[in-house]
């Protein structure tokens, strides 16, 4: 990520003051990184860091309400960047929408070289508080005076937000049901796995004064470095590494803890994803009394995503795990439903502004354009590390993630020859058939037989405006080493279509068809698509689970090839 002089971005110094600007209702905390803050590896603990980010957003909350507050849940945070011993950590925490009896907090990271002055994103994380009235008081709390426009976008952002977290566990739920397919005797006969019994990890803590908060409760953030440490020993017991937090899922606490508790943590590793590797933390709290019956209290669950490094900085490559007893499948299987609604949940976690993408369409470059269309989708085709998210009947759907992208590809087994696939899919004014969100689609300029521009209009979708693109579209049938057909797109900036005022003017990064035949009669199509802020909406309930919205424009997409190969194509060519 860039780095940003600090005099240029949020955080800044005034120069009259020399005091950091601070917006109304915002609560600054700023924490010089001291070797006692970070681990064997010179880098701020995450755990530290965790407690100083429920410090700032408790603090924010209770500026708001004017009572006290306690943590009740956080959002998915996912750490951009790592911060050294001697710089300086600015955490910015502010109220982004109140509701009835809770709130949502806006947390946002930065870490500044104090030699250089430059200063990075370390991360942003939405956690929700609730107030603590004093007995049987009742507290509605004021809404949240909204000044500049950012904070118009966070404030509606915050409703759906919301949204996600209530239907969290109902989706989870409904994902676990539909996972049976998981259980693939292929993943034991495989070489390189491994078990998670090595990983298992116990711990125990009694909570002190100084671990409790000024309610008397035991800190949420302290409770959260605890769950961080034995997270930690037992992602290293699989890697033989170095791990480092990379991303915590959502997660919210369950009950309270007081000082003179013992809180037990046990930790394990569930299942890993090529370079990362989720780990499990149950806590349980146990006053003496219940210490002494072992009943105690399950106060907190939370699953940590670590990647991991070796000696020489270079990422490891986890092994596959096997899963062997039926809490172990039950835990393989949570992993991976947990993944496929956070890369759902990214779009509106972590809303970003997008940065436009398209090329600069130069008709005296159309076939090096062309040509770099075509080979973008076919390197996006072969990467490693795609993971399969859904198994239906006809239709698998792959999802890839990257350091700063998500890629979802979907395959489909169509009865229909390969070269007919071809002539429908690569005719995009035929798209609005069978595609929901297509409203409607043009030829705007025929470049060559094999390349047409294509002004598209979109549906609406979390309440914006319809989204339009231009896209090029390119295509190439099979060589002679070759038995694949590609349909490619990606967006063109063309100076005679510019954007209007009705629509939303979004990017096409990499997206297209790749299909090749099976036989003589039918023919496997895969679409893919690397998407960016403006795509990811149309998917983003499709990958978190809580919409079928892809599956349903596979079926209409395989529905639409056939019925055109049995018509004879006279109804569509």
């Amino acid at each position: 990520m860039d780095g940003l002089p600090l005099a240029s971005g949020a955080g800044a110094l005034s120069a009259g003051t020399m005091e950091p600007t601070v917006a109304p209702g915002e609560v600054l905390m700023s924490q010089a990184i001291q070797p006692a803050h970070a681990d064997s590896r010179g880098e701020l603990s995450a755990g530290q860091l965790l407690k100083w980010m429920d410090t700032t957003a408790c603090l924010a909350a209770e500026k708001h309400a004017g009572i006290s507050c306690v943590t009740a849940s956080m959002d998915d945070i996912l750490f951009e960047d790592t911060a050294r011993i001697g710089q300086i950590v600015t955490i910015r925490a502010k109220v982004t929408r109140a509701f009835s009896t809770s709130m949502e907090i806006s947390i946002k990271v930065r870490v500044q070289d104090k030699f250089t002055g430059i200063q990075k994103l370390l991360c942003v994380a939405f956690s929700t508080f609730v107030v603590k009235p004093l007995g049987k008081e009742k507290v509605h709390l004021k809404p949240v005076l909204l000044q500049t426009e950012q904070e118009q976008v966070e404030h509606c952002l915050a409703s759906e937000r919301r949204k996600v977290r209530l239907q969290h566990e109902n989706t989870f739920s409904n994902i676990m049901k539909e996972s049976n397919w998981l259980r693939d005797p292929v993943c034991n006969e495989e070489e390189g796995t491994a078990t998670t019994m090595a990983t298992s990890v116990q711990s125990i803590e009694l909570v002190l004064p100084p671990h409790a908060n000024h309610h008397g409760n035991t800190f949420g953030g302290q409770i959260m470095a605890w769950m961080e440490t034995v997270a930690t020993i037992s992602a290293s017991r699989l890697c033989h590494g170095h791990p480092f937090l990379k991303s915590v899922d959502m997660f919210k606490f369950r009950g309270p803890s007081t000082v003179g508790d013992r809180l037990v943590f046990n930790a394990i590793v569930n299942n890993t994803f090529q370079n990362s590797v989720e780990v499990g933390v149950r806590v349980e709290a146990f006053d003496c009394r219940e210490w002494a019956e072992g009943q105690g209290r399950h106060i907190n669950s939370a699953f940590l995503i670590y990647n991991a490094v070796d000696d020489q900085e270079e990422l490891i490559t986890f092994p596959r795990i096997q899963p062997i007893s039926k809490d172990d499948f039950r835990r393989y299987q949570g992993a991976i439903a947990r993944r496929r609604i956070r890369l759902g949940r990214k779009y509106v976690i972590s809303h970003k502004k997008e940065v436009p993408l398209g090329t600069q369409w130069d008709i005296s470059k159309k076939g090096s354009i062309s040509n770099t269309n075509v080979e973008a989708l076919k390197n996006l085709a072969s990467k490693s590390g795609w993971e399969i998210t859904t198994t239906l009947e006809k239709i698998k759907i792959y999802t890839l993630e990257e350091q700063d992208a998500i890629s979802v590809k979907v395959e489909k087994q169509v009865g229909s020859p390969a070269r007919v696939a071809y002539h429908l899919l690569s005719d995009f004014t035929k798209r609005p058939l069978w595609d929901p969100h297509y409203i409607s689609c043009e030829v705007i300029d025929q470049v060559s037989e094999d390349d047409q521009i294509y002004y598209i209009t979109c549906s609406v979708v979390n309440g914006d405006k319809p989204k339009d693109f231009v896209v090029l579209v390119s295509q190439r049938k099979p060589l002679k080493d070759d038995n694949t057909y590609i349909v490619a797109l990606m967006s063109v900036v063309l100076p005679s279509v510019p954007p209007s005022p009705q629509y939303i003017r979004s990017q096409v990064i990499c997206a297209g068809f790749l299909i090749q035949p099976v036989d003589s009669s039918s023919c496997t199509v895969a679409y893919l698509n690397q998407m960016s802020d403006s795509i990811l909406p149309y998917f983003a309930g499709n990958i978190g689970g809580w919409s079928k919205s892809i599956e349903e424009a596979a079926a209409s997409c395989i529905k639409f090839i056939e019925n055109a190969t049995h018509d004879g194509l006279k109804s569509v060519l």
